[in-house]
């Protein structure tokens, strides 16, 4: 490749942003090559209603792969979680880095845990998955909360806790570790308590499909473990023929290593695993009524392998009823 320098296409957010930038100083190591960045604006970014009522899915990526189509970007990176299930084929999903923590944090008044709010309780947040949840939680413990939507970038959503509008919202601890605003959490939640979205943390290193050259550069970026684990998610969600809005929650992970990394146990690093689990739950926004299940297989080594851990879990969930608790469905 020449030396002329990558474009890397970006949604404007401080979030998107600071990812944008750590993966074009990656990239720039890996290639040699100067990236800029080229900031586009997605309908996401733009509308004011809230996600559930606007589909949810590909309201961050649209503009962004528009782009790649037309040849203004060499290649773009997205929130994976923001990422349709379905991968058009003039682009190829070039890379997916080593994730980011993949669990939901609080950040609370005064300092407080989520056990510790007070009765009554405003938690916002605009994900009717972590809706669903949270309300769960709170039925099944006896504490009493009120889940409010809210839009917003990380800045706006904070706000509402510092002015008192709030108690508390609920945030992913990958986009507070990357803007260095993770200090602010008051509580992380266990993925016992709250199953992320799928791919939650991990980045999506896109670019066309005919560029062999860039897509074998931007591959020395990818993380086979993470690429797996975020398959099968997704495989999942593809299965239950639900958006990326929709209340479902999934994470496979390596069952002896989960803890001691939450605990952030430098020595749970380099051990060799060799299964890998898949959790995955749906339920109604007001907690009512939840399936969550779980399966255990090898670690897959092939895409195929990912993808049938996805659905295989997600048959199971559908017999339990899962498919009339999600709403609307995607089409």
């Amino acid at each position: 490749m020449s030396e002329k320098a990558l474009r890397l296409g970006t949604r404007r957010s401080r979030l998107a942003m600071a990812q944008s930038g750590q993966v074009a100083e990656a990239v720039r190591q890996v290639t040699g090559r100067p990236v800029e960045l080229v900031e586009i604006t997605t309908y996401g970014d733009t509308s004011r209603e809230h996600l559930a009522q606007i589909g949810g899915t590909g309201v961050f990526v649209t503009a962004l792969r528009d782009a790649l189509a037309r040849g203004e970007v060499d290649f773009a990176v997205h929130s994976l979680k923001d990422l349709p299930t379905a991968q058009p084929e003039e682009l190829a999903l070039a890379a997916i880095p080593l994730r980011e923590d993949p669990r939901d944090v609080i950040v609370a008044r005064d300092a407080l845990k989520f056990t510790d709010l007070p009765r009554g309780a405003r938690i916002g947040t605009g994900s009717p998955r972590r809706m669903a949840q949270l309300n769960a939680y709170a039925r099944a413990h006896g504490l009493d909360i009120e889940t409010v939507p809210i839009r917003g970038n990380v800045d706006t959503r904070i706000r509402y806790v510092h002015d008192g509008e709030l108690d508390a919202v609920v945030l992913a601890a990958a986009g507070l570790n990357r803007i260095g605003r993770i200090d602010e959490v008051t509580d992380f939640l266990s993925v016992d308590t709250i199953l992320p979205a799928p791919g939650q943390g991990a980045l999506a290193i896109e670019c066309a499909a005919d560029h062999a050259e860039l897509i074998a550069a931007l591959g020395e970026l990818d993380d086979p473990f993470t690429r797996a684990a975020v398959t099968a998610e997704r495989s999942l969600l593809a299965a239950l023929e639900a958006g990326c809005s929709a209340p479902v929650g999934a994470l496979a992970d390596l069952p002896p290593l989960s803890a001691p990394l939450e605990r952030g146990d430098p020595q749970a690093d380099g051990q060799i695993v060799k299964e890998m689990r898949l959790r995955g739950v749906v339920g109604t926004t007001d907690g009512t009524r939840m399936v969550q299940l779980s399966t255990t297989g090898s670690v897959p080594q092939t895409h195929d392998g990912a993808m049938a851990l996805g659905r295989e879990l997600a048959t199971e969930m559908l017999a339990q009823g899962a498919a009339g608790l999600m709403g609307e469905r995607a089409q």
